[in-house]
């Protein structure tokens, strides 16, 4: 057995990481889609159940889908939906 398995290890993302809900949003739906995955389907699922592993690890697509609370998620759903009902 390798004897480095008990060792905490640091990852980092890239410098060029997005920030905002919208943007994580935005490269998690891309890397989804681009894994053959509905992503919204995928997307309600981890919203309604919490569960990590129904976003895929592709494109750090995981870790960064991690860094909001579902409900900054939703918000951001929800906001996005009334901007454009309210546009038409």
């Amino acid at each position: 057995m390798n004897g480095k398995m008990g060792e905490t290890r640091n990852f980092r993302l890239p410098a060029d990481a997005p920030e905002s809900a919208e943007d994580i949003i935005r490269v998690v739906y891309q890397a989804l889609k681009a894994k053959g995955h509905d992503p919204i389907m995928q997307l309600v699922g981890y919203i309604i159940s919490g569960d990590p592993t129904y976003i895929t690890s592709y494109n750090n697509a995981r870790s960064l889908i991690r860094r909001l609370e579902r409900d900054e998620i939703l918000e951001e759903f929800v906001r996005f939906y009334v901007v454009e009902h309210e546009k038409g």
